[in-house]
């Protein structure tokens, strides 16, 4: 195994990207059709906001995750940071390579003047909060609540 690059996503890797994601969700709708998923993929590219980050080794994606800044009016005007759809492809999982991203992931929200960062697991297996808490997370600072639209009646 070659050297691990921790980096932004370059434009032309969404199809590996999507391949990886299929570990994150496999039972998940299918990317949409060609011109509305360009479109898509653009408007994220495009949004200084948005950090979407990858592990790298031997040329080939082996983790990712997304980090967004969110500009903020309390906390001195302090942005706080947001990462999600974390994963690792399984044949690199259990090596660190998650753990030396979401660090990566911290310094640039740290770079970037965040006072927190939060990330949810819908995940309930202990070895995956072990990762998270690996990575700096702490459990039970804060209680999340989600609500999607078929539950909004």
């Amino acid at each position: 195994m070659g050297k691990i690059i921790y980096r932004h996503i370059e434009p032309d890797e969404l199809p590996d990207l999507l391949a990886l994601y299929k570990q994150l969700h496999p039972a998940d709708l299918p990317p949409p059709e060609p011109e509305r998923l360009h479109k898509l993929w653009q408007q994220i590219l495009d949004d200084p906001s948005k950090h979407l980050l990858v592990a790298e080794s031997d040329k080939k994606i082996i983790a990712s995750c997304v980090l967004v800044v969110i500009s903020n009016l309390t906390r001195g005007g302090g942005p706080y940071g947001l990462i999600e759809n974390v994963i690792t492809d399984t044949d690199y999982r259990k090596k660190g390579f998650g753990t030396g991203l979401l660090k990566y992931a911290q310094q640039i929200a740290w770079d970037k003047g965040c006072y927190k960062i939060m990330l949810l697991t819908g995940r309930q297996q202990p070895e995956i909060f072990g990762f998270y808490e690996k990575a700096g997370f702490k459990r039970g600072v804060k209680t999340g609540f989600i609500i999607k639209p078929e539950d909004a009646k």
